[in-house]
């Protein structure tokens, strides 16, 4: 993925991203400067006090990061590694609609938007989620399953 940043969650940036997180505790916090060595100094906008805030929760925690624009496109192959699943299941997936494709001119290739991708992501742990209240809820009321 060509315009991907990954940031891998080392153990000495999760200790600095622990750091970063117990600052910026306050969900209502938007009043953070960014100060340069020469000086400068930069407020940042809300939106990206939110992305920071949020990348070093999962860097504390000890999960990578990747960042991508939203309108990147990727090939199966790279949606794949995305999603921790295989090329031939993501492929699969393609030929059902499950998740949108674009075929390019002339060839046998695709190309597939990475919110589509993201999109198909959040679908997949809603029906995980929704499966493990239903076993919950088995289990609690006694039911055999």
């Amino acid at each position: 993925m060509k315009k991907a940043l990954q940031i891998e969650a080392a153990s000495e940036q999760a200790r600095s991203a622990s750091v970063v997180v117990d600052a910026m505790a306050d969900e209502g916090l938007d009043g953070v400067v960014l100060s340069f060595p020469d000086g400068t100094s930069v407020a940042l906008p809300a939106t990206l006090v939110d992305v920071v805030r949020k990348t070093a929760g999962e860097l504390a925690n000890g999960q990578s990061v990747t960042i991508l624009p939203a309108e990147t496109v990727l090939t199966p192959a790279e949606a794949a590694q995305l999603l921790g699943l295989s090329r031939p299941f993501v492929v699969r997936l393609l030929d059902d609609g499950e998740i949108p494709s674009e075929r390019l001119p002339g060839s046998r290739h695709r190309r597939v938007r990475l919110s589509d991708v993201l999109a198909f992501s959040a679908r997949r742990e809603q029906r995980r989620e929704g499966r493990r209240q239903v076993s919950d809820a088995v289990a609690e009321a006694g039911l055999p399953y």
